[in-house]
């Protein structure tokens, strides 16, 4: 590590970052998710492992503590990123990572759902190339937000996460314990020992899940390709609203028949398929009512036919969807958003 590279403060700038962003962005989530989400953030942040018992009264009180803290804090501005005697723009994640990359750190920075910012450092696994992309593999964070998503996209350059996936499929087995559903959720599971080899169960579905968010970001950049970045200055324009997530949802569609779906097919990769469609949005659901049945017809004749069928279809109906949106949007930029809901309510699939 360079002598000049002060990692403690670092960390401590984009952790405070982090908080700015939570302050903003916590309550995007219902009570009992956030309440989930907040109770794993504690594991994370007082180096807990998956299946401790938390103590629930120092829950309660870090949790009264951080929301006294975001409410300090949520006005204020994003601190600038200072590295070896250089000051950063928080959001400049490629000058950033120049410097940090030879420490085998990776920084990275950028705007998620309901165009909340997320940031995060942690230490560099790997790096991977796919024809034309730069895979970053993170293991350990240092800084990291509420949401922590497992896998983004910047360009060509995508972050993947590992301890943010295991924490999100944590996320979920422990969701499903609650009732013990038979549903996607549950047939993904039976692949794993989580009953008797929680943390190689975790550590095995986790490996998995890695190779599908690669798929999915791939993805994203290829929707990149087709609609230009005239889709994200649509979606900046309408943050916090439903058509922001139908758009998300369309685009998610779109991406994940391009690569995600066809690969996991050809791979014939049940595991993945199941817990793929177990993490569908209601809005995802919502825009495209034949595919839900469709995978259960997979569950029911084990013939993957009918789902390489919505594949193809699926990648020319959702490009198709996406592009005429765009058009409408760049036609007229104050086009009413109930005329552009009513548009994509139209076109589901």
């Amino acid at each position: 590590m360079s002598m000049n590279l002060d990692l403690s403060s670092i960390k401590q700038t984009v952790q405070n970052n982090c908080h700015i962003a939570d302050s903003n962005a916590a309550g995007n989530y219902t009570l009992c998710i956030y309440l989930l989400k907040m109770r794993e953030f504690y594991r994370w942040e007082s180096g807990y492992d998956f299946g401790d018992n938390l103590p629930n009264d120092e829950v309660g009180k870090w949790l009264r503590e951080r929301e006294v803290l975001w409410d300090d804090i949520v006005d204020n501005d994003f601190a600038t990123i200072s590295i070896a005697g250089n000051d950063y723009d928080p959001f400049d994640s490629e000058s950033i990572n120049e410097t940090l990359k030879p420490q085998h750190l990776v920084y990275s920075a950028g705007y998620g759902r309901n165009t909340n910012a997320h940031f995060f450092l942690g230490v560099l696994e790997r790096n991977e190339r796919y024809n034309d992309f730069e895979i970053i593999v993170v293991a350990d964070e240092y800084a990291r937000d509420l949401t922590a998503p497992p896998a983004m996209s910047q360009g060509t350059t995508i972050y993947i996460r590992r301890e943010a996936m295991r924490r999100l499929i944590w996320e979920k087995y422990e969701q499903w314990l609650w009732d013990k559903p038979k549903n996607a959720m549950a047939r993904a599971l039976k692949y794993y020992d989580f009953e008797h080899d929680l943390d190689g169960a975790l550590t095995q579905m986790t490996d998995a899940e890695l190779k599908t968010a690669v798929l999915h970001e791939i993805g994203e950049a290829k929707v990149y390709e087709l609609l230009g970045n005239g889709w994200e200055k649509m979606l900046f324009a309408m943050p916090h609203s439903k058509l922001e997530m139908m758009l998300r949802a369309a685009r998610d569609h779109l991406a994940d028949c391009l690569s995600t779906l066809p690969t996991l097919l050809e791979q014939n990769n049940p595991a993945s398929l199941h817990f793929y469609f177990s993490n569908l949005t209601h809005m995802r659901k919502a825009l495209s009512p034949s595919l839900m049945p469709t995978y259960e017809s997979w569950v029911t004749n084990k013939d993957l036919s009918e789902l390489h069928a919505y594949v193809k279809k699926g990648a020319q109906h959702w490009q198709s969807l996406c592009a005429s949106i765009l058009e409408r949007w760049n036609a007229n930029q104050n086009i009413p958003a109930v005329q552009q809901i009513e548009f994509i309510e139209d076109n589901k699939l």
